[in-house]
């Protein structure tokens, strides 16, 4: 954890710890303190002590995950001014205190409401909010002047506080009437802030209920329990019990309902990650639009992309975005993303109220981004990587090209010119014999026995470059030839009916020839299977032995160059070799053509 960070959590800590401590100590030294016959019940007093002692909780989490620090404040300013009416009976004989304390003992009404209208956004967001807050710390402050410089003894219903310092007349029907008129003023706002919550709740569509949460029904239960207290005290009688206890479970699930829509909208931007987890493999039009209404909860939402071709927005369907949903009006808006570049990506039109929660639509915005991302660099990959299979496959044509060449030049160059070459050689030996000349047939008898080894070789040679019998016959001819040239006996099975495209026949060669060479070097095997069978547009080869095992794709340059070739033309291959064992090789070729009639 950074130490920055421990230091704003020890603050918040301590700050928290403080206005407890604070809170319980009023609560408990003016229960104390008041007379028997005074006090309320137990189980009344621990409800009020547990109100504030529920924001200071909530003020704690409300720092963690709050998108401003207004919310958190205002709880811990709740439970500092959360006084409870016992307190006069402490305070009463501190005369410059108890006037203070009387003119702002109803400063948690305004910070709850406030606190009420900066959610979610943690800020006052309209004109209303601004309005009634106005009008709330306007009244607030009157009060508070009234109390100061107007407000005797008898302000306090204990009876037990001294005269007030500040006091400038003894005018207690203007006082009463501020009094009042403030308890109204106050319960009056609470209710049209509760009204409005609540009718915008019941009328809003799911999203605008997902964001609003449980707050409209938890302000509206303490709105109504507040303006009765108003009205009960205005007519001078005393509330009874359990208007008092259902005004205090409803003040306490205030800041609960705040830090409980918080966290709820925090976990719909966590369904965002989902979002990316299902489009991953790319921006599916269609797929998109589906995942982002389950995402938002918003059946209404609707994405238009950007068709560059034709320079304008277009949905899954290609129909053209129209003007109401290009500049919408009420109960939506747009929300336009592009790339890091400028380069517009798509429109991507929500409930308006979504806007609420613009760190969702962020997360929203991003996971678009990424996902159109994915979609070119997958689709530029797969571009690439055929673009290199198919320059692998025009490396190894042209390699079987050039051997082909080789191996045509060889035999009908300079085979045929040795071929001449001891022919004559024959006949001159002929004629030196029939003249008499011994020693000199028998030295060209020497060089025509040199030259039909060096003819030899250079047919093997030629042989081994490319081999005629696979030019002509095909691989049903070329490989029973090539597993008779190997030192350990090999059964073929070839059934690969009519001739197969050149470059499937020439790889399968190679495969089987690299294949039967490490079976001679390094297997000490004693037997040699070799099956070649056309499976489902396939060429499938197994070439096994009965040697010691053991061998691998990464050991030695003869199955790596097997592995490349396959690998050139897009074919499969997997290598069976346990220790003692003996060895499997299997390779799957797609033939990438109809098969070709002798």
């Amino acid at each position: 954890m950074a130490p920055g960070r421990k230091g704003r959590i020890a603050r918040r800590t301590a700050v928290i710890t403080f206005v407890v401590a604070l809170s319980l100590w009023m609560e408990i030294a003016g229960f104390l303190a008041t007379p028997d016959a005074e006090r309320p019940e137990v189980s009344y007093t621990t409800l009020h002590a547990i109100v504030p002692l529920v924001f200071a909780a909530c003020a704690g989490v409300a720092w963690r995950i709050s998108p401003t620090r207004v919310p958190p404040r205002l709880m811990v300013a709740f439970v500092v001014v959360w006084i409870p009416q016992s307190i006069y009976h402490v305070i009463g004989g501190i005369d410059w205190l108890w006037p203070i304390v009387r003119g702002v003992d109803l400063g948690w009404a305004v910070i709850a409401g406030i606190l009420v209208m900066v959610y979610p956004k943690g800020y006052l967001s309209d004109a209303f909010d601004r309005w009634v807050a106005g009008i709330a710390l306007v009244a607030s402050l009157v009060n508070l002047l009234a109390v100061i410089l107007l407000a005797g003894p008898q302000a306090v219903a204990c009876g037990c506080v001294d005269p007030n310092p500040y006091q400038l007349t003894d005018a207690p029907t203007v006082f009463g009437l501020i009094d009042i008129g403030y308890r109204i003023v106050g319960g009056a706002l609470a209710l049209a802030i509760a009204a409005r919550l609540l009718v915008r709740w019941v009328r809003a569509s799911v999203p605008a209920r997902t964001v609003a949460f449980l707050m409209p029904l938890a302000l509206f239960a303490w709105a109504t329990t507040l303006a009765a207290q108003a009205v009960s005290y205005a007519a001078q009688t005393t509330a009874n019990t359990v208007l008092n206890t259902v005004s205090l479970i409803a003040m306490a699930s205030i800041p609960v309902s705040f830090d409980a829509g918080v966290a709820h909208a925090r976990n719909m931007r966590a369904r965002v990650a989902d979002l990316m987890r299902i489009t991953r493999e790319g921006a599916d039009r269609g797929l998109w639009a589906e995942s982002l209404a389950r995402t938002l909860r918003d059946a209404s939402v609707r994405v238009y992309w950007w068709d560059e071709e034709r320079g304008r927005y277009a949905d899954a369907a290609g129909t053209p975005i129209d003007e109401v949903d290009a500049d919408p009006r009420g109960s939506h808006s747009i929300l336009p993303v592009a790339s890091p570049l400028g380069t517009p990506i798509a429109l991507i039109r929500h409930d308006r109220v979504l806007t609420d929660n613009m760190r969702l639509l962020d997360g929203v915005s991003s996971a678009l981004r990424l996902s159109v991302d994915n979609g070119r660099l997958r689709s530029e990959i797969e571009r690439t990587l055929e673009q290199v299979r198919q320059s692998r496959q025009r490396i190894v044509e042209a390699g079987d090209e050039a051997r082909r060449r080789i191996e045509r030049d060889l035999h009908d160059g300079a085979q045929q010119h040795l071929v001449s070459l001891g022919m004559r050689l024959r006949l001159a030996a002929n004629a030196a014999r029939d003249a008499g000349e011994e020693e000199l047939a028998s030295e060209l008898e020497d060089s025509i026995t040199m030259l039909n080894r060096s003819l030899k070789e250079l047919r093997e040679l030629a042989h081994g470059i490319h081999p005629s019998l696979l030019s002509s016959g095909g691989l049903a001819l070329a490989v029973p030839e090539l597993a008779g040239r190997c030192p350990v006996p090999v059964s073929v099975d070839v059934q690969a009916e009519g001739r197969l495209p050149e470059i499937v026949e020439s790889t399968a060669y190679f495969v089987v020839s690299e294949a039967l060479a490490n079976i001679a070097k390094h297997s000490q095997a004693t037997r040699a299977w070799v099956r070649a069978h056309v499976v489902a547009d396939e060429l499938e080869l197994v070439v096994r032995d009965n040697g010691h095992g053991g061998a691998a794709l990464d050991a030695g340059t003869g199955m790596l160059g097997i592995s490349d070739r396959v690998d050139a033309v897009g074919g499969s291959i997997e290598l069976e070799s346990p220790p003692g064992a003996g060895t499997t090789l299997t390779v799957r070729i797609p033939l990438g053509a109809p098969l070709a009639d002798e």
